[in-house]
């Protein structure tokens, strides 16, 4: 597997061992064989020993009413629906159905409904007769006698058979506080750094663990300490998972896997014991690779909840810190673990000693999207138009799981046309998918159509008149998602610094749409939504944090929400007063009030412009960049090649 978001699995021959200590279930089905086999002999003796005896000859009713009256029967006993008795005479005829010859006991079975006649010929015939009450030996009395008490002997048993080790693996919770982990060996179909398309400065970081875990003697010698730990940072979908698997795979070394959440569990003390079993196994397969996954979920900071100090994560959190400062020197066993929210992790996890190295995951550059992408064509047949080189200046701002949902997509779509290979039409269906979402299958009213088509100009006219915007790559009046309708720009190189005028310009440019409604329509809709709450997110942080204000100057006023969890709130105050706060959200109002004159000026400039792009959405709904140039014509500003990338979203619309 070359998924640059890829989770450990089984594939191939790569498969989970068992725990050490053996398969505590064969014990457990030895164990329960005994009982079954137990249960059954003490049943069957109950049953034999409640049942009446079968005394002497079974013989008909008839024959032994007839008998009585001819008194020859001594005595009887009435044994539930059976009767037993004695001759005074053995008869000398032998009665019909009876083989061998008559003794002088016998046993016969009653009718259904007894004769009334039969208690008052006993008494004439003065025939001793008696009753013995019978044992119902029903399922309930069964289990209540019998199995239940032999079920409380097995578990007192098994329970002081373990009490000498009732947490190791063979114990009474040795399967409940045993670590999850799964621990994947070498093989031939093991990941390697060649796998992972990208990632060219993290690989460079990692190999040094590598060549560590190969020869821990070339740096032990001279006196270094390799780091304990190495924690991989960043977006969803980059492949932190893989680039560990793919450094276990390079060192030939054991790698243990497991979640953060898994060492979590509703009674307090498991997840520390979890911990414990897994560092525990972990030094007896030294060397090796430990790995966590989304270690946030465990490693929060201490303290910050309701819960206090106390609770079941925090006691696991800091059997971790524990665990990892007992690692000897000369323990070979390196931490691995994968997050995208490091700003809410415990510093006493980041010290040097602990986690020492931070490596950066971030979205892949231009040539790591077109490795990527030859990853995952590697098994599709393309058509001769596709072009990866076009691909990845295209697919800018992707993730690799991004890009492998993009080549999936496209062969989905191929294979739904019945096409033998795949084409660039295909790609261009899955980039849409992959940003726009798909299409929705529902009519939409003309007026609400036209809305949204005026809508969506107003964004397009305005990154199309405004330097500094990108270049606008698609828009379409096509109900997708959530949305009716959508403005993507795309970014033609990458520029990670962003200044103030590019900044105000994308804000006109969302603020736009909700321009071009108010000057056709004299109204506000509520589409524009969207573009409020990121203009005002945009604004917001130009002025309390990136200091574009004069008016607040270079000032940070950072609120707390970077720890957007239960209880944070009531530890962290606010560092600046109630007036700072007024004249933070008047700055905001300010500007994004200006950015709204702003695009009214544009769109009233190049009104002839925002028209002939409406009549052409009207007419066929999807507009891709050639035809958007041919329709608003040259940009009224020279082109610069240096364009910005999209701070937040690059996608504009209701």
């Amino acid at each position: 597997m070359s998924d640059s978001s890829g989770k450990p699995g089984n594939s191939g021959n790569q498969k989970p061992q068992s725990p050490p200590g053996g398969d505590p279930r064969r014990v457990n089905f030895s164990s329960m064989t005994l009982v079954l086999l137990v249960a059954a002999v003490l049943v069957s003796i109950f049953t034999w020993t409640s049942l009446p005896k079968n005394h002497g000859n079974t013989v008909p009713y008839s024959f032994f009413y007839s008998q009585l009256q001819k008194d020859q029967v001594r005595n009887v006993t009435f044994h539930g629906d059976m009767l037993i008795g004695r001759w005074k005479q053995i008869p000398t005829d032998t009665p019909e159905g009876v083989t061998g010859t008559l003794v002088e006991q016998f046993n016969t079975a009653l009718p259904s409904v007894q004769l009334p006649e039969l208690e008052p010929e006993l008494r004439k015939r003065n025939v001793q007769f008696n009753s013995v009450p019978v044992t119902d030996v029903g399922l309930g009395n069964l289990f209540f006698w019998v199995l239940l008490p032999l079920l409380f002997v097995f578990l007192m048993w098994n329970m002081m058979r373990r009490s000498a080790d009732p947490f190791g693996a063979g114990g009474m919770m040795g399967g409940f506080i045993r670590s999850p982990a799964r621990r994947f060996e070498k093989n031939d179909k093991s990941a390697k750094f060649d796998d992972v398309a990208g990632l060219k400065s993290a690989k460079q970081d990692l190999q040094e663990v590598v060549d560590f875990l190969r020869d821990p003697g070339r740096f032990t010698r001279l006196g270094a300490k390799i780091p304990k730990g190495v924690l991989l940072v960043g977006p969803p979908g980059t492949g932190k998972t893989l680039l560990a698997r793919a450094t276990a795979g390079e060192a030939g070394v054991p790698f243990f896997s497991i979640n953060g959440s898994e060492f979590i569990q509703m009674f307090v003390g498991v997840g520390a014991t979890r911990v414990r079993d897994l560092f525990k196994t972990a030094r007896e397969a030294a060397p090796c690779i430990v790995f966590i996954d989304e270690i946030d979920a465990v490693g929060r900071v201490r303290g910050a909840g309701v819960g206090g100090g106390h609770d079941e994560r925090e006691q696991t959190l800091n059997q971790i810190l524990s665990e990892m400062d007992g690692f000897q020197q000369g323990e070979t066993v390196i931490v691995l673990a994968a997050t995208n929210r490091h700003d809410v992790l415990d510093p006493a996890l980041l010290r040097p000693g602990r986690f020492d190295r931070h490596v950066t995951v971030d979205l892949p550059a231009r040539e790591g999207r077109l490795g990527i992408l030859r990853v995952h064509t590697r098994k599709v047949p393309l058509h001769d138009d596709v072009d990866l080189e076009v691909l990845s200046r295209t697919t800018m701002g992707f993730s690799g799981a991004e890009l492998e949902k993009l080549v999936n997509e496209s062969a989905l779509k191929a294979a739904r046309e019945n096409k033998k290979r795949v084409e660039m039409s295909d790609f261009r269906y899955a980039i849409d998918i992959v940003t726009m979402g798909a299409p929705r299958d529902e009519k939409v009213e003309q007026s609400e159509k036209e809305l949204t088509a005026w809508h969506e100009a107003g964004h397009a006219v305005l990154a199309w008149a405004q330097e500094g915007i990108d270049p606008v790559h698609k828009v379409s009046i096509v109900p997708r998602g959530r949305s009716l309708g959508v403005t993507l720009v795309m970014p033609e190189s990458e520029i990670h610094n962003l200044g103030e005028r590019r900044l105000k310009a994308r804000i006109v440019m969302m603020m736009g749409g909700r321009a071009a409604e108010k000057m056709i329509f004299n109204e506000y809709s509520a589409g524009a939504q969207n573009d409020i709450e990121q203009s005002t997110s945009l604004a917001r942080r130009m002025v309390a944090r990136w200091g574009m204000s004069e008016i607040i100057g270079p000032v940070s006023f950072k609120q707390s929400e970077e720890h957007p969890f239960l209880g944070k709130e009531m530890h962290t105050y606010r560092e600046f007063s109630e007036e700072t706060t007024r004249q933070i959200d008047s700055e905001v109002q300010r500007i994004i009030k200006e950015s709204e004159h702003r695009a009214i000026e544009l769109l009233t400039q190049y009104r002839d412009q925002m028209n002939r792009l409406v009549h052409a959405l009207l007419e066929s709904e999807d507009l891709v960049r050639e035809q958007i140039e041919q329709i608003l014509g040259p940009r009224p500003f020279p082109t610069n090649p240096a364009t910005s990338a999209i701070p937040e979203n690059s996608t504009a619309g209701d």
